[in-house]
């Protein structure tokens, strides 16, 4: 499977940045530093097999879930 390009936007600066994402079977978490700012970004990567589509959520990584 070929890679998805896809432009970000970090949580603490702000900065655009472009990554790519290998879309295999599982759900994706993972933490990227910022090449800006290198604050650490936490991304998830969705596989939506119903719409067949692609989801990624960027995040602070030290926020808070509860």
């Amino acid at each position: 499977m070929q890679p998805i390009f896809h432009s970000i936007q970090c949580p603490f600066c702000g900065h655009s940045t472009d990554i790519s994402v290998e879309a295999t079977d599982e759900d994706q978490d993972y933490t990227e530093d910022c090449s800006n700012c290198c604050n650490p970004m936490h991304i998830r990567v969705h596989i939506d097999e119903l719409r067949h589509r692609v989801q990624i959520f960027v995040d602070a990584d030290d926020e808070q879930y509860y």
